[in-house]
């Protein structure tokens, strides 16, 4: 099933909510893109085949789709919560004209805290929504999570078992153990493909595990800290400040 909210329209962008609960594993019919188009998840994950080939998308992961591509899907984790943004063809040129159009992107921190605030932006769509879109995408700009054969295998698993919470993923050597591959040949080849340091993407899930609970209004951040893995709050904050620019106090009103 399927459903749709619209949450911001402007002649030259409109912003969606979409939820899609299935759980089909196979591929969808081939169906064509209908538009200049940016879509961000914002819970779950699903796999998507466009002109890149094949993607797992999660939280993550974004990608950019162009009028008349064919899209197929499947949802082998059941489900989803995505934000679609529709630009126009006038919109899209003047983002992109100075740069290609990627792809998939790598959605870092700051993105991630970018498309929350895209969604509070409310009833202004002309100046609040339109500043924190243009920032989003100008933001989100970073290398593509776009590969093919043995390498994009195996960091798309190794994604997974970091997303999943994996036990394997609770440091480099196990969770390349697990993939049946050399430590250095998973760090290599994860930076490689989705542009930062493993490391770091596993920081970056925390601190989106970390927004989500503060948005949730979680009171004590010695606790956050302690049911995200870190060592204290103290590590939680550096961590935070260090992909934000904000403490988690901070965030926490920001986002309340």
């Amino acid at each position: 099933m399927r459903t749709a909210t619209e949450l911001l329209r402007h002649p030259d962008f409109r912003v969606t909510a979409v939820r899609c609960r299935d759980d089909h594993t196979g591929w969808s019919a081939p169906e064509p893109a209908t538009a200049h188009g940016l879509v961000l998840t914002r819970r779950g994950g699903f796999r998507r085949a466009g002109r890149g080939g094949a993607e797992f998308v999660e939280p993550t992961v974004a990608y950019l789709t162009v009028p008349g591509e064919e899209e197929r899907f499947a949802h082998p984790a059941g489900g989803d919560d995505c934000t679609s943004v529709h630009f126009s063809e006038r919109l899209w040129r003047e983002l992109f004209a100075d740069r290609p159009v990627p792809v998939v992107v790598h959605v870092d921190a700051r993105v991630d805290l970018a498309h929350r605030l895209l969604l509070r932006a409310g009833g202004d769509p002309g100046f609040a929504a339109a500043e924190r879109l243009v920032r989003l995408v100008a933001t989100a700009t970073g290398p593509a999570a776009d590969a093919t054969g043995r390498s994009r295998r195996l960091v798309e698993r190794a994604r997974a078992a970091l997303h999943d919470g994996h036990p394997d993923a609770a440091g480099l050597v196990p969770l390349a153990r697990s993939l049946g591959v050399s430590p250095y040949r998973l760090s290599r080849e994860f930076q490689a493909l989705v542009g930062v340091p493993l490391t770091r993407y596993r920081n970056r899930l925390r601190v989106g595990w970390a927004l989500d609970r503060l948005e949730e209004g979680v009171d004590s951040l010695a606790a956050l800290a302690a049911e995200l893995g870190f060592v204290d709050q103290a590590h939680l904050t550096r961590t935070v400040r260090a992909q934000l620019g904000h403490t988690p106090g901070e965030l926490r009103r920001l986002l309340g």
